[in-house]
């Protein structure tokens, strides 16, 4: 369960580096126009929006199944960045969509996305066997 773990917190941070920092930038970069650019990425960015909420819910139920003690629960930034997630999907989105003030609603979307980066970020790096964890377990496979 606890691979289950690290792979679910290593696919939502990595999905959010991809999509955020080399994709949609390379969209700009590359596609005819920014209206093309911005109606693909939209699509993106509501696919990593459904990926890291259910990233997330798989992984506070698993932790919820093993019953982690406190010290190794991510649950405080699974929850943070869920709700980050969230709040680009259904709050920023609508108003970018909308071409409402976008260079404020381009920012709180930016900081939000950066902000679920951080947490998911966090949560994998919790879920991260230590060096010492590593030499532990590295040592009592040789001995076997």
């Amino acid at each position: 369960m606890a691979r289950l773990h690290l792979f679910l917190a290593a696919l939502w941070w990595g999905s959010l580096c991809a999509v955020g920092f080399m994709v949609v930038p390379m969209l700009f970069m590359h596609l005819e126009t920014p209206a093309i650019a911005g109606h693909m990425a939209a699509k993106l960015f509501t696919a990593q929006s459904w990926l890291s909420l259910m990233c997330g819910l798989l992984l506070l139920l698993a932790a919820k199944r093993l019953d982690q003690d406190e010290s190794h629960t991510p649950s405080p930034w699974v929850i943070a960045g869920m709700l980050c997630a969230l709040l680009i999907e259904v709050g920023v989105k609508p108003h970018i969509m909308a071409r409402d003030n976008m260079a404020l609603w381009h920012n709180l979307g930016t900081a939000l996305y950066v902000l679920q980066w951080l947490c998911a970020g966090k949560t994998l790096w919790a879920l991260s066997p230590a060096q010492t964890e590593l030499a532990v377990a590295a040592s009592s496979e040789q001995s076997d």
